[in-house]
C-alpha cells in the first residue's frame, strides 16, 4: 500500500451505487475522501464523477492503490464475485488495504472470505448498515462490524463520514450476525405496526392520530415513526425493497437452522414477505408495503 504523508485523505474505492450505495458514496466525497467509484450499470458512476468521484474500469481497478474498497450489494453471490472473480476486488488490492462489505449477506460469506484477504496481507471487515435510504443519505447509519479489530479502527474515519452508531461486535462473520438481529427486528416491528394501524382505520379511529399518539409511550420506535408514517400517508416509493427485506430473513432463517434455533415470528415474515412478492410488483414495494398485503387479507384500507 502506499505510503502516506499526515494529513493525507484516505483513497476508498467504493462499488455499487444503487439506493443505499450512492448516497454513502456522495458523503465520503463530501468529507473530502478521494473517492474511486464502480457500479455495473454506468449511470450512477457518472452522475458521482460530477461531485469529484474518479470512475472504475473493475472492481480490482476500485481496489488498486486504495486504502479501503467498500461494497454494498445485493446478495452473497454477487459479493462473492464482485470481491473473488476475474477482475475482482482480491486481484487489486494492496497489502495492509481493508476490504470493507456493507452489504447484507449470510454470515459464512465473511468467514469464507476474510483468510483470502488475510494471505494477500489485507483485511476484511463485514460491516452491514441499518437505517435505509433516509441514513445513507443524512450519513446517520447504524454500522456494525465484524473482523481484525486493527482494521475496523483504522477504518473508524470512513465510517464516520457514512454512519453515527459505529460498532465493532467481533470476528467475522458478526457484524452480519448483528444485521440477522436487526432485520428480525425491524421486519416484526413493521408487521406489528401495520396490524396496529389496520384496526385503528377499522375501528373508525384516524390511523395517523394514532400513529402520533402512540409515539409517546412504550410503542414509540423508530420504525413506527418512519414506516408507519409511510402507511398512514400511502407513501410507499421503496427505501429497502420487499424483495432485499425477504432475501435477509431467509438469511436469517438459514442461520437459525443451522444452530437449532427456533424463531417463529421470523418465520411468519419470511411466509408474509412471499406472500408480497406474489403481488404484482412486490417485489419492488418498499417494505413498508407489507401493510397492503394485510389490508387485501382483511379488505380494510388505512385511510386517514
Amino acid at each position: 500500500m502506499m505510503s502516506r504523508k499526515k494529513g493525507d485523505q484516505l483513497k476508498i474505492g467504493f462499488i455499487g451505487l444503487g439506493i443505499m450505495g450512492r448516497p454513502m458514496a456522495k458523503n465520503l466525497i463530501q468529507k473530502g475522501f478521494s473517492v474511486k467509484v464502480f457500479n455495473r450499470s454506468p449511470e450512477p458512476s457518472q452522475i458521482l464523477a460530477k461531485s469529484g468521484a474518479q470512475i472504475a474500469d473493475s472492481p480490482a481497478d476500485a481496489a488498486q492503490s486504495a486504502d479501503a474498497v467498500i461494497t454494498i450489494l445485493p446478495d452473497d453471490r454477487v459479493v462473492e464475485s464482485v470481491c473473488l472473480g476475474e477482475n475482482g476486488i482480491l486481484e487489486g488490492i494492496e497489502p495492509e488495504a481493508v476490504a470493507i462489505d456493507m452489504s447484507t449477506t449470510s454470515p459464512d460469506l465473511p468467514r469464507k472470505m476474510a483468510p483470502l484477504f488475510r494471505r494477500k496481507g489485507a483485511f476484511l471487515l463485514d460491516a452491514p448498515v441499518s437505517g435505509g435510504d433516509v441514513g445513507a443519505q443524512e450519513a446517520t447509519l447504524s454500522i456494525m462490524a465484524g473482523g481484525n479489530e486493527d482494521a475496523f479502527n483504522r477504518m473508524l474515519p470512513v465510517f464516520k463520514a457514512m454512519g453515527r452508531n459505529i460498532s465493532h461486535v467481533g470476528d467475522s462473520g458478526a457484524g452480519q450476525i448483528a444485521k440477522c438481529a436487526n432485520q428480525m427486528i425491524v421486519a416484526l416491528s413493521i408487521e406489528a405496526v401495520a396490524e396496529a394501524l389496520l384496526m385503528a382505520s377499522r375501528s373508525g379511529v384516524d390511523p395517523e392520530k394514532v400513529r402520533a399518539a402512540l409515539m409517546g409511550g412504550f410503542a414509540q420506535s423508530r420504525v413506527l415513526e418512519v414506516h408507519g408514517r409511510r402507511m398512514t400517508r400511502r407513501q410507499f416509493t421503496p427505501g429497502a425493497r420487499v424483495g432485499i427485506h425477504q432475501k435477509d430473513t431467509r438469511i436469517a432463517l438459514d442461520a437459525a437452522l443451522k444452530m437449532n434455533l427456533y424463531l417463529p415470528g421470523v418465520s411468519m415474515m419470511s411466509q408474509l414477505w412471499n406472500a408480497a412478492l406474489a403481488q404484482d410488483g412486490g417485489k419492488d414495494w418498499d417494505h413498508s408495503g407489507i401493510v397492503k398485503l394485510l389490508e387485501l387479507m382483511s379488505n380494510t384500507t388505512i385511510e386517514s
